[in-house]
């Protein structure tokens, strides 16, 4: 099955952003996994909210392919607090995580439940 695309919300200079509820982790986002396209690993943070018993392992994919040179470094790991954790991931490195087609992918351990809101940093600030 296919990652299932998780859009960006864009932070504004010198502006407001509503704070976005992001998309909700169920089973299809565990077993799938998630893809962020047209990655700018550099300006992308990610909030990941666990509502589940148990804090739970959320994977920042390393990259493959000769874009991702420092992709052997290996995955970026992270474990969300049990119930009501949150964690915020990133910025990235492109040169360990970008997929090909400018991609991240991003993994869940089993019986994650949750949300995950993908901001793009602005580049001028």
């Amino acid at each position: 099955m296919p990652r299932t695309a998780v859009p960006y919300t864009k932070l504004v200079p010198n502006g407001h952003v509503t704070d976005p509820a992001g998309t909700t982790i169920d089973s299809t986002l565990v077993t799938n996994g998630v893809v962020i396209n047209g990655a700018d690993p550099e300006h992308t943070v990610i909030r990941v909210t666990n509502t589940s018993t148990g804090g739970k392992a959320v994977t920042v994919r390393a990259g493959t392919g000769t874009q991702a040179w420092m992709g052997g470094q290996g995955d970026s790991v992270t474990t969300v607090a049990t119930t009501s954790g949150v964690e915020w991931l990133g910025p990235f490195t492109s040169a360990r995580f970008q997929q090909q087609g400018s991609k991240l992918h991003v993994d869940f351990a089993s019986g994650t439940t949750g949300s995950i809101t993908v901001f793009k940093l602005p580049k001028a600030l």
